[in-house]
């Protein structure tokens, strides 16, 4: 895999390439020139394999006869700043319990009166058995809620298929002639995913060296592709797959194991919270565990002071002088939706572009407030769009002066866990690069890192594949001075439904993170 010279600047070249050429550049010495930080997708993506069943259904792990208890006696009462800790025992449809480990399990500690939630611990000792710990961070009444997200048979279909399979999904590519001809072609990551026999035309990304390919139209030259659009979902499993996904066995709480406890505070008069001293929020922190939790529908962040922001004004205050590009998918537009309806003089401005893709500009004048969002380019599920519209973040990042008014924050991941984890990887390396030259120019510029989100359940996105991409966002900047919003636990704390596109109150919480980043006193 050879990246350009990002110094010599050199046009895209489409032009069709054979089979047999576009072959080797999937070859697995891809993964070479990536960064250390991203090459051993082995060790970086490490989950227990999971024995073969030969497609016993009853033989995987039952979210009905799987139970859990707490690991030492029950107490009265419990120690603010203490642990709560519980065993789980995986057991099959058949009630045996399981042998080996790989389940995806997500334990809550969750306190409804307190509007209070935080993400515990799972850990899998790989025999069956998980340990489950909980920091007690409020005083009052608290209940343990684990679910079972996917059996460990399950995630073996979603590795299996994530690794093996090229794309679980297509695109549509849009061509146009001088005359107003029309072709419409399959486009893909690769070219065997295009579903041709015929040659394809080939896309190099000039900032990043990313390939994009697409059916070669009939009568159309390769340059004359004008749109893109979502394609197909496709048939990548078969009816013992699907049993393993199905919906009776995903995302399911487990019968109740532990009664609610009562969390008492060290004396009476202190505080109700377990929040120790932090530094002021900014970047290169390092992460905690958990990265943070919810009171009173508050998120408190564990590694830095985070802040709320609930007025206009606090909001105007802390954004006043800067300008914001956001970049990535959906769930980060929602930070700008976000703002735009939460300050009315922040105006969109209407650039005529598609609102699911953008670019889109919001303003406020009398604060000198910029906020951008657009998406990042393929591969993108969207309605159809302008191929100029699509820039990479890597292309976007390279244009940017940067300094200490400049707030970048980019959110990616759900529209990548339809393809090998490599394809993932090759994004970050370059994206990688780009915030690095963009700190080296001007290290005051903030750069913010938003984690993909909990709320898929398929096999073409589900949150074991979004556990991975994350785990690649994490590594492809651990080096960097980056600050991260931890979307996927803020996303899986609170006793509220999963959805990819989280409601008010999360979304709300997260901009607050942000804002607490671009204005930490």
């Amino acid at each position: 895999m050879s990246w350009p010279d990002s110094t010599v600047p050199r046009p895209p070249a489409p032009r069709p390439v054979s089979r047999s050429a576009s072959e080797s550049t999937e070859s697995p010495s891809l993964l070479d020139s990536l960064p250390q930080e991203l090459a051993n997708l082995t060790h970086l993506l490490y989950w227990p394999l999971t024995p073969e069943d030969e497609g016993d259904f009853l033989a995987s792990t039952s979210p009905q006869a799987s139970t859990y208890h707490l690991r030492g006696p029950a107490q009265t009462s419990y120690a603010l700043r203490g642990y709560l800790e519980a065993i789980l025992i995986a057991r099959d449809h058949r009630g045996r319990p399981k042998t080996h480990g790989g389940d995806l399990f997500r334990a809550q500690l969750l306190g409804p009166d307190l509007k209070a939630g935080l993400p515990g611990d799972v850990q899998d000792l790989e025999n069956g058995t998980y340990l489950l710990s909980f920091p007690l961070l409020w005083a009052g009444k608290a209940q343990v809620q684990v679910r079972l997200i996917h059996s460990s048979e399950a995630v073996g279909v979603l590795r299996r298929i994530w690794r093996e399979k090229r794309a679980t999904v297509d695109f549509v590519g849009y061509f146009r002639g001088p005359t107003g001809t029309e072709e419409t072609v399959i486009c893909n990551v690769d070219p065997q995913s295009t579903g041709t026999r015929r040659p394809t035309c080939q896309y190099r990304d000039v900032d990043s060296g990313e390939l994009w390919f697409c059916a070669q139209p009939s009568t159309l030259p390769c340059s004359s592709l004008v749109g893109h659009s979502s394609g197909r979902y496709l048939k990548v499993t078969t009816p013992q797959d699907e049993a393993l996904l199905s919906w009776k066995v995903t995302d399911k709480v487990l019968p109740q194991g532990i009664s609610p406890i009562q969390v008492r505070m060290a004396a009476p008069g202190n505080s109700s919270l377990a929040l120790s001293a932090r530094p002021p929020c900014h970047p290169g922190l390092p992460a905690t565990k958990p990265s943070g939790f919810y009171h009173q529908e508050v998120w408190h962040s564990l590694s830095c002071s985070s802040r709320s922001f609930p007025t206009v004004d606090s909001i105007l205050g802390c954004l006043a002088g800067h300008v914001v590009h956001m970049m990535g998918d959906s769930t980060l537009r929602q930070w700008w939706e976000y703002l735009r309806d939460k300050v009315p003089s922040l105006k969109p401005m209407d650039l005529h572009a598609t609102y699911q893709t953008g670019p889109l500009m919001a303003v406020e004048t009398t604060r000198n407030i910029v906020l951008h969002w657009r998406a990042h380019s393929w591969p993108l599920r969207s309605l159809r769009t302008p191929v100029a519209s699509l820039h990479s973040v890597a292309r976007e990042l390279g244009g940017l002066a940067g300094g200490p008014h400049t707030v970048v924050v980019l959110g990616l991941g759900a529209h990548f866990t339809t393809f090998p984890p490599s394809i993932f990887a090759r994004r970050l390396a370059g994206i990688r690069a780009a915030v690095a030259a963009l700190l080296a120019r001007e290290p005051r510029t903030l750069v913010v890192i938003k984690l993909a989100n909990t709320g898929y359940k398929s096999v073409y996105g589900s949150d074991w594949l979004t556990l991975q991409v994350n785990r690649l966002l994490r590594a492809a900047f651990a080096d960097l001075r980056v600050a991260f919003v931890d979307a996927w636990e803020m996303t899986s704390s609170l006793a509220v439904p999963d959805n990819i596109h989280p409601g008010r109150l999360i979304v709300g919480n997260e901009v607050d993170l942000l804002l607490s980043f671009v204005c930490p006193t």
